[in-house]
């Protein structure tokens, strides 16, 4: 067997021809992410975890973008941790500790009970039963062409990028869930594809919070949601994004029919 020589770490537009050549089947643009450890270096000193924790659920908020580094070895999770608690006041940085702990939570859960990443947890509290969902995703959904104005971009971001912001995963994991009633490990599996920093323990387990196989209730949301946390790039207009548009007793008594009303 002839050696594959790689291209060289430095070289960008060597490693994009690179995985073109021997991995056809991997189509679009490279996604606009960095790679390599002065990336992970420069974000981590960039952490302001003061704005973090007053901003972390806004999709443009304070966030460090480390998730992929952190899931690829390029950093540990450890350095995070002592970075944060060397450069800032026990009250500064707890919401980005509490944040990072959930990552060490999963995994723990993960190791501890590794049935539980491809399989429920508890049953559905949506008033549906499992066979009531679909096995697998719609084209229009995969396809980032469900009509729905913010879903679509935020399906397109994920697709082209590789990384959203964890509030966006929460959206489209209710969308898939709750709007298309399809079974969470579809939609899961679908977001592992195209998560650079995708792993089964934060992953799924999230989507069984979402779902309520892992919560005592389901998440959902609704536009007035979206348009507090969103900037100005969503269209967030009712016109685009009926299904999302009313209140929160409106949108649940949709939803969920079977369960006891919201008034």
């Amino acid at each position: 067997m002839t050696p594959v020589k790689l291209p060289d770490s430095n070289d960008c537009s060597g490693a994009i021809e690179f995985v073109k050549t021997h991995a056809p089947w991997a189509v679009g643009a490279p996604s606009p992410l960095r790679g390599g450890a002065s990336e992970a270096k420069a974000r981590l000193e960039s952490i302001n975890a003061a704005s973090y924790s007053k901003t972390r659920n806004h999709l443009d908020g304070a966030v460090s973008g480390l998730s992929p580094y952190i899931r690829h070895g390029v950093i540990g999770a450890n350095d995070v941790r002592n970075h944060v608690l060397d450069q800032f006041t026990k009250n500064s940085g707890e919401k980005f500790l509490q944040q990072l702990s959930w990552r060490d939570y999963w995994h723990r859960l993960y190791r501890q009970n590794p049935d539980w990443i491809w399989n429920d947890i508890e049953p559905y509290k949506t008033g549906f039963q499992p066979q009531d969902y679909a096995q697998e995703l719609p084209r229009d959904i995969t396809q980032g062409e469900t009509g729905v104005a913010a879903i679509d971009q935020f399906i397109q971001q994920l697709t082209e990028t590789g990384w959203v912001h964890n509030h966006t995963r929460l959206y489209l994991a209710a969308y898939i869930c709750h709007w298309r009633r399809v079974k969470w490990q579809a939609g899961a599996r679908w977001m592992m594809m195209h998560l650079l920093d995708g792993d089964p323990a934060s992953n799924n387990l999230s989507w069984q919070w979402v779902a309520s196989t892992f919560a005592n209730k389901p998440y959902f949301f609704n536009l007035d949601n979206i348009r507090k946390y969103c900037g100005a790039d969503i269209d967030t207009s009712c016109a685009n994004n009926t299904v999302l548009s009313g209140s929160y007793e409106d949108i649940y008594n949709r939803l969920f029919p079977n369960l006891e009303p919201r008034a």
